[in-house]
């Protein structure tokens, strides 16, 4: 069974999407509220709760074959102040990699590092960060690529990452999991550029990893929809007006489409703030193509998703309920969240799609962990019910 450490672990999303047939050695992140909600479904036996700048190897048993990081985002992304990894935040990347050095050092490097992140990571300081992340791979003796994978493909969520996956030069890369800067669905635009923008000496030690397309989505926004939510109240018909009233003649159209169309309809909801003639406004603005925005954490009130659903001239609102975001990310309905809807939506929203993990996993760690691996019908399941 492969063994793995995971590195800003939240609530064990990578946890989830890897599943049992991997056995977790050790986990940390430094928030005690997210700590809690991983004890509550994987028990504290191997989780450190405590800034990664303060954990050593002696602090990690065993041989983990995967290390994954989800560092944080913040610095790096568009929303961000754009420190990128020298912010205080995201710049917990290097105390991550010392980490992984020393391991390398006493014989125990790991054979697979895997980093998740925001897109803007490929952009971040016009791709020097991008560059550092990689050179710090080529330093330790790791052969690297990268794919952007959208959640959208599993789950009924926009959210876009990068996932940055190194294999040790001792490790053999089956031929199948490789190919050239072709036409594939995981390298986009952006990482190409990004690539290019390398130095040549990072070329060569470059992987383009070879991932099959996805026949398509099996569950739909309406499926992931509370009828009685527990964590939120709906929206009594003052407030639904009131959010009507947010909307511009765009978005109040895609709500007459839809009382037309004769069947439910569920859309999503941001509240942006808007220049029109040189005034701030804010406004609501709605999709119904069936895919919720992007999840994020809760700073603000304009940072929380709502739902409307309608039904002919029926209109209902209210704020997405945390079990939904839990499904968003493709959680089951047994994992725990936390009871403060805050803290759940904080969880959820700064988490990895658990599917995305099952995939990448199925297609690209096993194979190289274990090149005999033959796939069973559970490898081919990524969307969590």
């Amino acid at each position: 069974m492969p063994a793995f450490y995971e590195f800003f672990a939240g609530g064990g999303m990578v946890r989830a999407g890897l599943g049992t047939d991997w056995s977790c050695l050790f986990a940390n992140d430094f928030d005690q509220k997210k700590g809690d909600s991983y004890k509550a479904n994987w028990g504290g036996k191997e989780l450190l709760v405590d800034d990664i700048r303060n954990i050593g190897i002696d602090d990690l048993p065993g041989h983990a074959d995967l290390i994954w990081g989800s560092f944080p985002c913040q610095d790096l992304s568009l929303a961000g102040g754009g420190a990128g990894l020298r912010g205080d935040r995201s710049g917990t990347f290097y105390p991550f990699m010392n980490i992984i050095q020393e391991l390398k050092d006493c014989g125990r490097a790991p054979k697979i590092i895997a980093l998740e992140n925001v897109v803007g990571t490929l952009t971040s300081h016009k791709g020097a960060d991008f560059s550092a992340i990689c050179h710090e791979l080529r330093k330790l003796d790791y052969r690297f690529g990268a794919v952007v994978i959208d959640a959208a493909a599993f789950v009924p969520q926009s959210r876009p990452r990068l996932f940055v996956v190194a294999v040790h030069n001792s490790v053999t890369v089956p031929t199948p999991l490789m190919s050239t800067d072709g036409p594939c669905p995981w390298h986009t635009k952006a990482l190409r550029r990004a690539y290019e923008a390398l130095d040549p000496e990072l070329h060569r030690p470059w992987i383009w990893w070879k991932m099959p397309t996805l026949p398509g989505r099996q569950i739909d926004l309406s499926d992931v929809i509370e009828d009685k939510p527990n964590s939120v109240k709906w929206h009594t018909a003052a407030e639904t007006t009131a959010l009507l009233s947010m909307m511009s003649e765009v978005n109040l159209a895609k709500v007459e489409t839809a009382k037309h169309s004769k069947t439910r309809m569920v859309g999503t909801i941001y509240k942006r703030t808007r220049w029109e003639h040189g005034i701030k406004v804010q406004r609501a603005e709605i999709r119904f193509d069936d895919i919720a925005g992007c999840l994020r954490t809760p700073a603000g009130g304009s940072s929380r998703q709502l739902i409307m659903v309608v039904e002919g001239a029926k209109i209902r609102s209210r704020l997405i309920s945390s079990r939904e975001t839990a499904r968003l990310m493709g959680l089951p309905d047994t994992y725990k969240l936390p009871d403060r809807y805050n803290q759940a939506y904080h969880l959820t929203g700064d988490g990895v799609a658990v599917p995305v993990v099952r995939f990448i996993a199925s297609k690209i760690f096993e194979p190289c962990l274990n090149p005999t691996h033959e796939r069973t019908s559970n490898d081919e399941s990524y969307t969590v019910r």
